[in-house]
């Protein structure tokens, strides 16, 4: 079964850095396409988390985000505090109290005035972010997109039989008008050669040969049985094991299609085969649009 390129994925972990998220978001693309974006200081884990998205997906735009919640590493309400340079504040204030008479006392509206009191860790004094639990996170959140991927995949392939199912009609139609568009042409210019050639002698064999271009020229089997060939392959690509990206591959048969579908067009010189040949086309161009979202 296919798959499509669009997909989402999700992975979160609680570690002693924090509260780790990855969101992967895929859509659409002619190749592998990875865009991942990482918090300051974990630019280095890029590469690695690239890598576990490729062998999971072959084709798409890959948008990889990782986001750190710190707080989530510091007990709840906690706040840090320096009770060693609030000490020596209070002694110091005191001491001024003493020598100068001061009067007051010293209390907490005052020792909170020193912003200092109150520190925040440095960056480099925060605990490490595991490689392994990221790597872990990215293959959960691809396997997420996968599944997703093939969930939308199942949605695409019962459209695309619709499509192929009804451009198969139109075909059948091109395929059963077609002998009789030769006879009636046929009969039609024998016709016209014996009107207008009353009082003159036709020549039988001349005349056989022109029709016979004519008909070659008009004759649109050819196109038939290739617009019947590239039909199956699309249904056996559609069969395929969902592990081989056939995108591609479905784009060049569309590619085909419509091609044939243009020549026929070019060769109808009769409404009900131009008719079906443009509800061809129209029917290509779905398909087409279709298969832009095919991995």
């Amino acid at each position: 079964m296919i798959r499509s390129m669009t997909g989402y994925g999700e992975a979160e972990r609680d570690s002693a850095a924090g509260r780790l998220r990855l969101e992967v978001k895929t859509v659409n693309h002619r190749f592998f396409n990875p865009s991942v974006k990482t918090p300051p200081g974990l630019d280095r884990f890029e590469r690695d988390l690239t890598e576990v998205l490729r062998a999971h997906i072959a084709r798409g735009h890959v948008n990889a985000y990782v986001s750190i919640d710190r707080r989530a590493a510091d007990p709840p309400g906690a706040v840090p505090v320096d009770v060693d340079r609030a000490r020596g504040y209070k002694e110091a204030l005191e001491t001024l109290q003493r020598e100068l008479a001061i009067p007051g006392v010293v209390d907490m509206a005052m020792l909170a005035r020193f912003n200092d009191v109150f520190r925040v860790p440095e960056p480099e004094s925060r605990p490490e972010v595991d490689p392994g639990v990221l790597k872990e996170m990215a293959e959960e959140a691809a396997r997420a997109v996968v599944a997703l991927r093939e969930a939308e995949g199942v949605r695409l392939h019962d459209d695309l039989v619709g499509r192929l199912d009804a451009m198969a009609e139109h075909i059948e139609v091109v395929a059963a008008r077609a002998p009789e568009r030769l006879t009636m042409e046929r009969d039609r210019l024998r016709a016209a050669v014996r009107e207008l050639s009353e009082q003159v002698e036709v020549d039988e064999d001349r005349l056989a040969r022109e029709i016979a271009y004519i008909a070659d020229r008009w004759d649109i089997n050819e196109e038939i049985v290739r617009f019947r060939s590239h039909l199956s392959l699309f249904r056996e690509a559609l069969a395929a094991d969902a592990a081989e990206p056939v995108g591609k591959r479905l784009g060049f048969l569309v590619q085909e299609m419509h091609r044939e579908a243009n020549t026929i067009g070019s060769k109808a010189n009769d409404v009900q085969i131009a008719e079906a040949s443009m509800a061809l086309k129209e029917e290509i161009e779905r398909l087409r649009e279709q298969v832009e979202n095919v991995e």
